[in-house]
């Protein structure tokens, strides 16, 4: 989902003026700022403030000299000019990145903050935090070419909509895409954060030099990154990768989304949670990250929790496996963090449940850019649209 800037707003028109600059400086080489004002028609002081801004980012170099016997500046490009912002709206922490147009990260914020209470505030402290950075970054909103943003649930590649099977169940409905444009003026593009998780473990972590890829983001809820041929797979609606709502047990535990025994209730943070032993050494209303280390440490109630969580994942990601025969499977998100108590009872259920065939080629590992992957994959959508 894309949305742009109104044409005739104050950031537009700072823009449209920035890039005179910028075409001035690619057509004519070096140019002192008075040359600049009579190539492009703007005043002294426009010339003047772009100039200081993009030397601020890095974009042009500036020097003295001289023109007609007087003192001048002579302005040069050096890089190629525009930015890219990265929005990862995560459960319970909203994260916010600049980068360059090569991908270089200039900037990087993060927050704890109850993104899931109420998309509308998640937002706009989104814009806040996005400002605040570009204010200690020293750039302005006109200098930014594009935005991404990845949200934990299903998106309508036609409207930008959250789908309904969502981990945050507020957002269902919501277009934070929309949202965001009219409060930036800025283009921007939404999808699903495993869908972003897939194309930057494809890009720099552990898929790299791989076609067929599929991500699987264990968190609040559970969801898949599926990679198709180097292309991601969104199917018709959006919803492809829905892999939390595989049933395992039509008599298991009623799922969210109105169904039995989806595998989100074998896997989920919330229910494995609320699996604690009362009498164990973690106590109910603790953090996933305490069940994890409780397990590491040898507590028997965690291990089984996560030993069951393991085998139900493996039996999920079989039937996936079996429909897209991948050369990688990849496992992320906060879940992933317990490792081989987690993934080796994954392992030995695909064996049982995946074709010999689809199995052979096929690897399981541990995601490489941990919980920066979303933000990652959202920084490489927002330059891959900027072009």
């Amino acid at each position: 989902m894309e949305a742009t800037a109104t044409p005739g707003s104050q950031a537009g028109l700072r823009r449209a003026n920035r890039e005179r600059v910028i075409e001035a400086l690619r057509s004519s080489g070096t140019l002192t700022q008075a040359a600049i004002a009579r190539a492009t028609g703007l005043s002294a002081a426009s010339v003047s403030n772009i100039v200081r801004d993009l030397r601020a980012a890095g974009i042009v170099s500036v020097r003295d000299t001289s023109s007609s016997g007087r003192r001048a500046r002579a302005v040069t490009l050096v890089r190629s000019p525009g930015m890219v912002l990265a929005v990862d709206f995560a459960h319970s922490r909203l994260t916010v990145a600049l980068a360059d147009t090569q991908g270089r990260l200039l900037g990087e914020e993060s927050i704890g903050y109850d993104v899931a209470g109420d998309p509308a505030r998640a937002v706009r402290r989104a814009v806040w935090l996005i400002d605040t950075m570009l204010i200690q970054q020293r750039i302005e909103r006109a200098m930014v070419s594009a935005v991404a943003a990845a949200v934990p649930g299903p998106i309508d590649p036609s409207t930008g909509e959250v789908g309904g099977i969502t981990c945050m169940p507020r957002w269902a409905g919501a277009r934070p895409g929309d949202e965001l444009a009219e409060r930036l003026g800025l283009p921007i593009t939404v999808d699903n954060d495993a869908n972003l998780c897939v194309l930057a473990e494809s890009a720099e972590g552990a898929g790299r030099g791989l076609e067929h890829i599929i991500y699987v983001n264990l968190a609040q809820g559970v969801g898949a990154g599926v990679m198709v041929s180097g292309k991601l797979f969104h199917g018709a609606g959006g919803t492809a990768g829905e892999i939390g709502h595989i049933g395992l047990d039509e008599r298991g535990e009623v799922c969210r989304c109105g169904n039995r025994g989806c595998l989100e209730t074998f896997v989920g943070a919330p229910y494995l949670l609320s699996m604690l032993p009362q009498q164990g050494e973690v106590a109910p209303g603790a953090a996933l990250t305490d069940l994890i280390l409780a397990a590491e440490a040898g507590d028997p109630g965690c291990r089984r929790i996560l030993a069951e969580a393991g085998s139900a994942l493996g039996r999920g990601v079989a039937i996936t496996a079996n429909m897209f025969n991948p050369q990688l499977v990849i496992v992320g998100g906060e879940l992933a963090v317990a490792g081989d108590l987690l993934m080796e009872p994954m392992r030995r259920a695909m064996e049982l449940g995946t074709l010999g065939s689809a199995l052979r080629e096929l690897q399981v590992v541990r995601g490489e850019l941990g919980g920066r992957a979303a933000l990652r994959g959202a920084l490489r959508l927002a330059l891959a649209s900027s072009k």
